[in-house]
């Protein structure tokens, strides 16, 4: 018996959530395999009504299980930042998920705006962890005109390491080529850093062939040559762009999953779509409204 906690969140997530299961519910009668479902109501409503969007023992309840199944978050009224922070990302680091993995394909009946794309095979490994997305910054002088605002980034060794070796060990067991993003003429510290560890790493798997892109050139290649890539990995905010641009190039990010992995799986992994929790008509969309809200980043 496999243990799934589901998460449902808002709006369309919740439909989202009773697809899917159906889904999981017959792949599972074909093998053999079976899952036993607990729902929580962790959302922008919970936090609307009680101030939180999960309760203060939220983690330690979610550890038992073998995975978690998240639908979408987000809602009018609770800033992006609120519900990320109070459900998503605090899901991710207190369970190790340091590998986003998203596959990009393109899906028969689903139509690409690029002509090249029904060649599209290939995976984005983002960092999950670390990164541009850290709590180390702060803001001074509020509501003042020499108001400031810092962020750091935070690369560490190990958490270069570990995402340069599973995507390569990924493309050892695909086409075996990892392309790296980068950014390192510019961004003078971790970008440079982040490129010396994954050459270290690339020398312990000779068999793959790797190179590194700057994300500028690189996300025109997506759009140019989508079909030449096979492992693409990023730090969390070059793997979020490129994710979403890669959903894109394949048709929609209305249909592109998302993994959260522990490889170890020492904890559970969560696994959700990356649509906001919002429907939206694209042709009656104002250019200066504000995006979905809700979209996992």
């Amino acid at each position: 018996m496999n243990r799934i906690a589901v998460i449902p969140g808002d709006g369309i997530g919740t439909e989202v959530i009773d697809s899917a299961r159906t889904v999981l519910d017959a792949a599972c009668a074909r093998h053999g395999v079976t899952l036993d479902y607990t729902e929580f109501d962790w959302s922008c409503q919970r936090y609307e009504r009680e101030g939180a969007m999960m309760p203060a023992d939220g983690i330690d309840t979610l550890r038992g299980f073998d995975a978690i199944l998240l639908g979408a978050v987000g809602w009018p009224g609770v800033p992006d930042h609120v519900s990320l922070w109070g459900l998503l990302i605090p899901i991710r680091r207190a369970f190790r998920q340091y590998v986003n993995l998203r596959p990009i394909r393109v899906f028969e009946g689903v139509q690409s705006p690029l002509r090249t794309a029904d060649a599209v095979d290939f995976v984005v490994v983002r960092e999950n962890n670390e990164g541009e997305y850290s709590e180390v910054g702060g803001r001074v002088n509020r509501g003042f005109p020499d108001e400031l605002a810092v962020q750091e980034s935070i690369f560490t060794r190990v958490g270069v390491s570990r995402i340069a070796d599973f995507a390569f060990d990924l493309a050892a067991s695909r086409k075996g080529y990892v392309t790296s993003a980068t950014k390192s003429n510019g961004i003078v510290h971790t970008l440079p850093f982040w490129d010396e560890v994954v050459a270290e790493r690339a020398a312990r798997h000779p068999d793959v062939r790797w190179d590194s892109e700057h994300i500028d050139a690189l996300a025109a290649k997506f759009v140019l040559q989508p079909q030449r890539f096979d492992v693409v990995v990023g730090s969390n905010l070059f793997g979020d762009i490129l994710s979403d641009l890669a959903a894109a190039v394949a048709g929609s990010i209305g249909i592109a999953p998302s993994a959260n992995l522990n490889p170890e799986k020492e904890f559970p992994s969560m696994f959700e779509p990356v649509h906001g929790s919002r429907r939206t008509s694209r042709a009656r969309a104002s250019p200066t409204r504000r995006a979905p809200c809700g979209r996992p980043r």
